[in-house]
Order: structure tokens, then C-alpha cells, then sequence
């Protein structure tokens, strides 16, 4: 009665966590604030990331997942503990089962300091679940029939490509090419076209404003404010949808280029049940302008946006965790 079994989707830009029975609890952004001469904490989460960028010389606001694998282990055991408290799931009679989520084509040493991090919070058990499956059945794919469906994770480190059969993953791939990336694409185009200096929140807003990958699906305005490079001096300059579709562009198709990459391995009776059902996009990435019409346009199969991209991992890891006896065999 006092167990709670636990989702988390660890991810390079945030945090969700799922417990059974009670739904989704969490989502926070994957930063904590550290002073630096005394490595204490000072905020984790959306109180961290307020702090990208805005912190003074002796505190550091660190992002310690990078391209969905622990590149800080202290800091992201701290961050774990933090959340796990937060939600109240230790108690003096439980110590909670965990389901974590990893990338695809992560290494074994790389699974085990996943695994290592979330054992020192104290959990019970842990099992970790491959990305792309889990976000497969979060978005309401029926991955347990012999019976081909794609999905294509845009996270905030990897972009998870895979195909999945009888519960499994048939042919896949992962790279390093996401959210993040296109940040930092928008932050090198602002830079060489206007020698502007802007800031990693910034970048992100404009993504997620009026950011398209798709020409002509949006044509919207944004007001940037940074650094003059020439000068020195803070400056403004007002971009457009359009010119965030030509900072996307590179990173976008070689997204598409993997995924063709991938369709081409596929077994041809897979192939022939994606072009029935098409590809399912998940992952906070989705949420971007223009995604399905560029990638049914390139690949040639109808292409659909999960219900909540941004949620499909940690609901998957929901529906997962009332079926944990069938997890107790592969980890």
C-alpha cells in the first residue's frame, strides 16, 4: 500500500516524472544552480533555468544531461534526489521502483550511470527502457503486434529513430542532432548574418515562438535583444519564421537523412505497414512549425504529430509501470 512505482523521463532539457496512480507530477527543466566555491545547491529546476545565463561569477546554473546521457553524475544524482523528495516518494515505508528512459544507442557504461544514480536515491528497483518504445506507447502505438509503426523522438539531446515490432525495436538509430541543436543553430545564424550576441533562453524562445522548418508554413516576427559584437553595446533586431527555417535547415535534414537511412533497412513487410499507418513524431522537437509536412514531403508516407509530444515518454513509462512483470525479463 505504500509502494510507489515511478516514470522518469530523464531528458537533456527536462525532467518528467509519472507515479502510478496519480499521473504526471513533475516537469521541470534538467538545470541546477551550484555555488561554486562551496558546490552547494542553490535551485534546482525552473528556479535554475530562470538563472541561464543571468548568475554571477561565483554561482553556475549547469545542465548535467547532455545528448540524453549524464554528463555530470554528482550533479544530476543531486538533481534526482531533489525531485524524488519533491514529489514525496520515499517515505519510511517505501522505497520506490523506477522506470528510466535512455536513448537508444547509448553504451552499456553509459546505462550503467544512469542506473547508478537512480539506485542512490534509494529506489527499490530500477529498469530502464529504451526512448523510441517508450514514446511509442506513450503516443497509443500498439507495439506488442507483429505489425511495423515508426516513431521519431525529437528530444532536447537526441533525435531516436525507430521501428518496432512484437514490443521490441526492429531497426533504429540515434544522433545527437535536437532541441539543443537548434538552439544553438539559431544562436551561430544570429551571430554571422546580424553580429549579435544573444543568450541560450533567448534562442530557445525564438524556437518556440516562431520557429518553422517548413517554408511558408509560418511568417512570424520576433524582437531579439543581445550583444553588439562590433560595439559592445546591447543592440535589437527583429527576425522572421523564415529565417529560422534557414538556421534549422542543415540540422533538419540531417534528422531526415538518418530516418531514410533507417526506412531503407527496414524489412519490406514493415515497410508496407508504415506507408498504411505513416510516422508518428514525439518529443518536445514535434512542437516545432512544420515537422510532418517536411518529412511526409522528403519521405514520401503520411507523417502525424503525437496528441502530446512533449508528455509521450513519461506516459509511456505510466503505461509500462502497470505492466512491470513484462520488463522483469529483459533488464
Amino acid at each position: 500500500m505504500f509502494n510507489k512505482d515511478i516514470g522518469i523521463d530523464l531528458g537533456t532539457a527536462n525532467v518528467l516524472i509519472y507515479v502510478k496512480g496519480q499521473g504526471i507530477i513533475l516537469n521541470e527543466p534538467s538545470v541546477v544552480a551550484i555555488d561554486s566555491e562551496t558546490k552547494r545547491p542553490l535551485a534546482v529546476g525552473v528556479e535554475a533555468h530562470e538563472m541561464l545565463g543571468r548568475t554571477p561569477g561565483k554561482v553556475k546554473a549547469i545542465k548535467p544531461m547532455k545528448d540524453g546521457v549524464i554528463a555530470d553524475f554528482e550533479v544530476t544524482e543531486l538533481m534526482l534526489n531533489y525531485f524524488i523528495k519533491k514529489i514525496k516518494a520515499k517515505s519510511v515505508f517505501s522505497r520506490p521502483r523506477i522506470l528510466i528512459c535512455c536513448p537508444s544507442n547509448i553504451t552499456q557504461v553509459e546505462k550503467n550511470a544512469i542506473r547508478e544514480a537512480a539506485e542512490r536515491t534509494g529506489a527499490r528497483k530500477i529498469y530502464l527502457e529504451e526512448e523510441p518504445k517508450v514514446s511509442a506507447v506513450g503516443a497509443g502505438l500498439d507495439i506488442a503486434k507483429p505489425s511495423g509503426n515508426m516513431v521519431i523522438d525529437i528530444g532536447g539531446g537526441t533525435t531516436d529513430i525507430a521501428v518496432l515490432s512484437l514490443g521490441g525495436i526492429v531497426n533504429g538509430a540515434s544522433i545527437k542532432i535536437a532541441g539543443n541543436t537548434f538552439d544553438r543553430d539559431i544562436t551561430k545564424y544570429i551571430k554571422d548574418k546580424y553580429k549579435l550576441l544573444i543568450g541560450e533562453r533567448t534562442a530557445e524562445d525564438i524556437k518556440i515562438q516562431i520557429g518553422t522548418v517548413f517554408k511558408g508554413s509560418k511568417k512570424e516576427k520576433f524582437e531579439v535583444r543581445g550583444r553588439d559584437l562590433v560595439t559592445g553595446l546591447p543592440h535589437g533586431i527583429t527576425i522572421t519564421s523564415e529565417e529560422v527555417d534557414d538556421a534549422l535547415k542543415k540540422s533538419v535534414y540531417e534528422i531526415i537523412k538518418v530516418t531514410k537511412t533507417v526506412l531503407e533497412q527496414t524489412p519490406p513487410e514493415l515497410s508496407a505497414d508504415i506507408i498504411d499507418k505513416g510516422i508518428v513524431i514525439t518529443g518536445g522537437g514535434a512542437l516545432i512549425d512544420g515537422f510532418d509536412k517536411l518529412f511526409a514531403q522528403e519521405l514520401k508516407v503520411p507523417v502525424f504529430i503525437a496528441e502530446s509530444p512533449l508528455t509521450c515518454v513519461v506516459e509511456g513509462t505510466g503505461i509500462m509501470l502497470n505492466n512491470l512483470h513484462l520488463l522483469d525479463n529483459d533488464i
